[in-house]
């Protein structure tokens, strides 16, 4: 009964979505484009092979996911369906894979939509990506017969309180899932105080560890932070997948690093393209020569100029490369961080603002090794880059940070041994 209430709020709940998805497109026109997919309204695919779908919700869940599309890719047996909910998880899909995989939006939570979009794909396994679990698209797989699998899950204290709130709703759905590949044991506890049976809970540790950086990204990286650092001249620190309210913060942390080092440069990437422009400005009004990455290519005649700014999709790890520490954004507000795996790979010493429940265990791992510190304030964030951009101490933090990134790989490996079980 409580499923049909909650499907009865969100069917009455579409207009305000649709209204939304044509305001956002004011900036980031695809939010404007494709709607009939989110109803589950595209051609039917007459696949030869068995269907493994894989839903993504946006650019963070398809990155984390991509390592684990190759290996499923690389088997030769299976086609995939690969959904996302946004148009920049879209477009990251399109450029990696064009038409190796079969990609469309997800369609909405409602039944009659999970159960066309199911009826057209006639998936043998379907696999969510971290938290994206929905009691409908949970209901029609379980209906359908479809295995469900969570990988690379994750459950915060907060989330989880979110979830205690419609308890019912919750178990029926956690005892419908096949199996939740779990990032650590805390997170599989709240998972199992929610209703998930232990026996469905496996700890796998984050597959986001298991990123690798190949020759191809690294030369790149060179080449590019060779001309970014004017040859080595200028330290570059990179604020990354920073949101609306953190961007003046971090100018006032660059503007008082500025005073103590004065040649140093910023790397600033916002969190979603809708605000590349908003941002481009921000900069500007605040006197500092801004260069676009849009304008320039891997080996851009960059003259002088105060801060980088990444205004493309799916150069986050190659704009890593070109700097020598890291901010990670989403933890100035109450978002609760991103992705701190990413510059500890490349061996980057890290701060971060207090918000950081969304990597609670990754960050407290690498806090414990020293690799990364919490600011905060700008005040205090420019205090932690001038010890990291000045002394031994960013190098040897840096060098803990890969260490940690190094030590903590696997999880890819267990989960597809998992998912071997359903294939």
């Amino acid at each position: 009964m409580i499923r049909q209430v909650y499907s009865a709020v969100f069917c009455a709940a579409v207009p305000a979505i649709l209204a939304r998805l044509w305001w956002r497109g004011r900036t980031l026109p695809a939010y404007r484009e494709r709607w009939g997919e989110r109803f589950a309204q595209f051609p039917a695919i007459k696949f030869d092979r068995p269907v493994i779908w894989v839903h993504t919700v946006s650019v963070g869940e398809f990155i984390a996911a991509k390592p684990m599309i190759d290996q499923l890719l690389a088997r030769n047996t299976h086609e995939l369906v690969v959904t996302t909910m946004t148009p920049t998880g879209s477009e990251r899909v399109q450029a990696s894979y064009g038409d190796r995989v079969f990609h469309v939006y997800a369609p909405y939570d409602i039944p009659a939509l999970t159960d066309r979009f199911l009826a057209k794909t006639s998936p043998a396994l379907a696999i969510f990506l971290e938290t994206e679990l929905w009691p409908n698209l949970l209901n029609s797989c379980f209906k359908a017969g479809v295995p469900s699998v969570l990988a690379n899950a994750r459950l915060s204290e907060k989330s989880a309180r979110g979830y205690r709130k419609t308890g019912a709703l919750v178990r029926t759905m956690l005892n419908q899932l096949t199996l939740a590949v779990i990032q650590n044991a805390a997170d599989a506890e709240r998972f199992k105080a929610l209703g998930l049976a232990p026996e469905k809970a496996v700890v796998s540790g984050s597959i986001k560890f298991d990123i690798t950086v190949d020759h191809a990204l690294r030369e790149r990286a060179a080449t590019l932070k060779q001309q970014l650092s004017a040859s080595g001249a200028c330290k570059i620190w990179i604020a990354a997948s920073t949101h609306k309210g953190e961007d003046e913060q971090i100018l006032d942390a660059f503007q008082m690093l500025r005073e103590k080092l004065p040649d140093h440069r910023l790397i600033l990437v916002p969190r979603h393209p809708e605000r590349f422009q908003d941002v481009y400005e921000l900069c500007c009004s605040r006197g500092y020569r801004t260069l676009r990455r849009s304008a320039c290519s891997d080996q851009p005649e960059v003259g002088d100029f105060d801060i980088f700014l990444g205004d493309t999709m799916g150069e986050l790890m190659l704009l890593f490369g070109c700097a020598n520490a890291a901010f990670v954004g989403g933890s100035f507000v109450a978002n609760g961080g991103h992705n701190t795996i990413e510059p500890a790979v490349w061996g980057l010493p890290i701060v971060s603002g207090p918000s950081q429940f969304n990597f609670a265990a990754v960050s407290k791992l690498l806090a414990d090794a020293g690799a990364l510190q919490t600011a905060t304030n700008a005040s205090e964030l420019s205090a932690a880059l001038f010890g990291l951009l000045t002394t031994a101490d960013g190098a040897e933090r840096g060098r803990s940070a890969q260490a940690v990134a190094q030590e903590n790989q696997g999880a890819l490996a267990c989960l597809l041994h998992k998912i071997e079980q359903f294939l």
